[in-house]
């Protein structure tokens, strides 16, 4: 619901759209009379009349980009999000001035990814956490259902008993390990975002075996 600064706002704008149209057709011949017919204030109405547009229908400063443009910054930071590469900040940032450079324009501000997060309710930033992307592969139901499948027929074949079933955990310490970053994700997003780890990396690992007979 609109509060009453922009129903009063919306109104005025809409006195401003009937004295322009007034004046261009000729119904009245000053700006001053048409001000005081419609009740709006005279240097609104001069400045509009002189191609200026109002606040509403023009591209705020702080927001740089055009509708589309931000439109397109979304779904790029949602297409990353998804695959497991939430970008930072800082990748926002640079994605929006290379929108901008295409089109001559300047650099965004140095606070502009900030608010551009906050207007913007289809993303947020959260901390992210680090995620082996062997364990993110794993989620995939194609391919667990074929792991699970080889279980099941191995465990037939071969009559082997639940009591000779171990799990097998794994543990261990990587190097060239991804830190705990801000990163910009989807808002529908309810736990915190994972960045996919890479696999190019050497591990020190610990293996424990546990079995529910023993």
């Amino acid at each position: 619901m609109a509060t009453p600064t922009q129903a009063r706002s919306s109104n005025q704008e809409g006195r401003i759209l009937l004295a322009i149209q007034s004046i261009k057709q000729g119904h009245i011949k000053s700006i001053r009379a048409a001000a005081m017919l419609y009740d709006v204030p005279f240097e609104s109405l001069r400045i509009r009349l002189n191609g200026v547009t109002s606040r509403r229908d023009s591209t705020p400063n702080s927001r740089k980009l055009t509708p589309y443009e931000e439109s397109a910054l979304i779904q790029y930071i949602l297409d990353l999000d998804s695959c497991g590469f939430p970008p930072r900040p800082q990748g926002v940032q640079e994605m929006a001035d290379l929108l901008l450079s295409e089109r001559g324009e300047s650099p965004v501000g140095k606070n502009w990814t900030t608010n551009f997060i906050k207007h913007r309710t289809e993303i947020k930033a959260k901390f992210s956490r680090k995620y082996d992307y062997k364990r993110a592969k794993c989620e995939d139901p194609k391919i667990i259902q074929g792991w699970f499948s080889l279980v099941r027929n191995t465990v037939a074949k071969y009559g082997i008993l639940e009591q000779d079933i171990y799990n097998f955990d794994e543990a261990g310490f990587a190097m060239a390990v991804i830190a705990t970053a801000k990163v910009v994700t989807s808002s529908e997003a309810k736990s915190r975002p994972k960045t996919i780890q890479p696999g190019n990396r050497e591990w020190v690992s610990i293996i424990q075996g546990v079995n529910s007979y023993r």
